[in-house]
């Protein structure tokens, strides 16, 4: 099983701002951090390019990451139902690996912080990039709340769940394709139980 991270499995979205407030005082350049937060999903680079010349963009980059495990990774918390969640699937025999845009390390640090156990992180990828982690791994199912991450799954021919816990609404989630649509992980393991035994592999959508 795959999960995503940020809003997801864990609520980064307070520690993500504060870092960005940080990074912004550090540059002397402007940052809207809430407008930057209520894009979570792709690679840091991607939002950072809303704000900086190209060229200073590693080097700020560099510098976010530096600061997250301080600022952020204690300001973050579980999203409902996450813990729960992954622990359903370990202990049906699962493995779980978690797939997201961030720096492998701070997901590590981020789960580690929550007290969350994964077999395996990929980090730094973002969309249908995903899906090449979640078929090395074997995952057929992808969790996650954005609609890129429906992509993953598609790229992956594993089954896509969305959680509409992020950007995007049930009914987005579910116009652009998701095969599951969970109003938030407390809704997964009634789903998952149903879902691992079924005897004709087919899977209802549930709203």
């Amino acid at each position: 099983m795959g999960f995503d991270l940020d809003l997801t499995l864990a609520d980064t979205r307070r520690g993500i701002a504060a870092t960005y407030d940080r990074l912004s005082e550090r540059l002397g350049v402007f940052i809207d951090s809430a407008v930057a937060v209520s894009r979570l999903g792709p690679p840091l680079e991607s939002e950072l390019a809303h704000w900086l010349p190209p060229e200073e963009i590693p080097a700020a980059a560099a510098l976010f990451r530096s600061m997250y495990p301080e600022i952020a990774v204690p300001a973050t918390t579980a999203m409902r139902g996450a813990a729960e969640a992954v622990d359903a699937v370990r202990r049906a025999g699962g493995g779980v690996i978690v797939v997201t845009g961030k720096h492998p390390d701070l997901a590590r640090r981020t789960l580690d912080h929550l007290g969350i156990e994964v077999d395996e992180v990929a980090g730094m990828v973002f969309g249908a990039a995903k899906g090449a982690a979640l078929t090395e791994f074997g995952a057929q199912a992808y969790v996650g709340d954005h609609i890129a991450d429906i992509e993953a799954a598609r790229a992956a021919g594993a089954v896509s769940v969305a959680v509409a816990t992020g950007p995007y609404t049930a009914d987005e989630l579910r116009d652009h394709g998701a095969d599951v649509v969970l109003p938030d992980l407390t809704a997964f393991v009634a789903w998952y139980e149903e879902w691992r035994v079924s005897e004709t592999g087919t899977v209802s959508t549930v709203t």
